[in-house]
């Protein structure tokens, strides 16, 4: 049996995005799952390997088209290449003659805004970038949110801030917490990526606005060093970037054994959002109690306790208990213990997840404590509930 051809293929794309990370993931899978023999040539960031590529003695190129200086480059490539990046609104910003595999940010956005409007909330605003040429895909996003709130009769409200820089963090931190303050409450945010919807939970949290009671928050990626970061889990539009991945080179496998697609354009839909408690919107009828929330979702895997709770609402524990029991009908301590399950669940689906030190990280006493508080409240061990997260996540794929 002859053995098929190798080919070697040049990856340019930067491996500190996670966006990124999906599509060559996404090109890994099809690799592994066919007969195709690629040589792969990948920097963790292509960008310093860029002068002279379209000299470069291979085979094929898949490349990230949003950064402008990439595709000039491959303009002159005599190279099959297929191009991956942002979906436009005008067919003439995409790449004469090139073929086109690009996530469709219409549907992003479409995906995060009807999340918030299941919520319960009517208004609605976005936090985007400073407009660029690097960019573009952010100003996608602008226009697709201001045409569905255009539809829905609804106002528009977009912040693009500064970009994000050591010398202006300062005054970048001051501008957003006062567009925050100014919004009418209670507001639903879009913003264009999860590393700026993180630093609008940072200035929610400095300016004391509670999310997701006043401020619900949606970002798009679901990038995990985010969510990580951020003290109040993140809901997130998860990208089909690996989607993307298998399709563009399916695209490239096809041009290297001799197909011609042209200026083709594939459109791939976000892959789902995965839902957190940045934009489960409640109303909490008492601000006492939408305060002592806000500040639980922030602290509680830290091993808060109810009287710590109270302190900083400003009230008498017996008082904030109260309340809780005529709003939430559970106790402040019950709140707390809810959410800090909710953190390990969602820590235990991770493949890699260790029990003990979930434990640990949300603020459980011991393993035992939180062997104890599974069984109670859901009914099997931590490991009983990992294993079932894992065959359903198995079945699903």
């Amino acid at each position: 049996m002859s053995t098929p051809p190798t080919h070697r293929v040049a990856l340019l794309f930067n491996a500190n995005k996670i966006f990124d990370r999906d599509v060559i993931a996404g090109i890994a899978s099809h690799l592994a799952s066919t007969r195709a023999h690629w040589d792969v040539f990948l920097e963790e960031d292509f960008r310093l390997r860029l002068a002279g590529i379209e000299h470069w003695q291979g085979d094929g190129i898949i490349a990230d088209f949003d950064d402008p200086s990439v595709a000039a480059a491959l303009a002159r490539s005599p190279l099959p290449v297929v191009a991956v990046g942002a979906s436009y609104a005008a067919a003439a910003d995409y790449p004469a003659g090139v073929p086109y595999v690009a996530t469709d940010n219409a549907r992003l956005v479409e995906v995060a805004y009807q999340h918030l409007v299941e919520a319960g909330l009517v208004r609605f605003a976005m936090f985007s970038l400073p407009a660029s040429a690097g960019a573009r895909w952010a100003q996608e996003r602008e226009q697709a949110f201001c045409a569905l709130l255009r539809r829905d009769n609804l106002a528009t409200d977009i912040y693009r801030g500064h970009s994000t820089s050591a010398a202006s963090w300062q005054d970048a931190s001051e501008q957003q917490i006062a567009w925050l303050r100014a919004l009418p409450k209670p507001i639903g945010i879009i913003a264009v990526t999860d590393a700026r919807a993180r630093q609008l939970l940072q200035g929610c949290s400095l300016a004391g606005i509670a999310v997701p009671e006043q401020v619900a928050l949606v970002g798009i990626d679901n990038d995990p060093l985010a969510h990580m970061l951020a003290r109040i889990p993140l809901t997130s539009v998860i990208q089909g970037g690996q989607e993307i991945g298998r399709r563009a080179a399916r695209l490239l496998d096809q041009m290297l054994h001799g197909a011609h697609p042209g200026a083709l354009r594939l459109l791939v839909p976000p892959a789902g959002i995965n839902a957190q408690a940045s934009s489960r919107h409640q109303p909490a009828r008492h601000p006492h109690v939408m305060r002592a929330r806000h500040f639980i979702r922030q602290y509680a895997c830290q091993g808060i306790k109810t009287g710590q709770v109270a302190d900083y609402v400003g009230i008498s524990r017996s008082c904030l208990e109260a309340h809780f029991r005529q709003e939430q009908q559970c106790s402040v301590h019950d709140e707390i213990l809810r959410f800090k399950l909710e953190a390990a669940t969602s820590l235990l689906a991770a493949a890699d997840a260790n029990i003990a030190e979930v434990a640990l990280r949300c603020g459980f006493t011991s393993v035992q404590y939180m062997h104890a508080v599974f069984k109670r409240e859901l009914g099997c061990t931590p490991r009983a509930w990992q294993d079932r997260e894992r065959r359903h996540g198995a079945a699903s794929a």
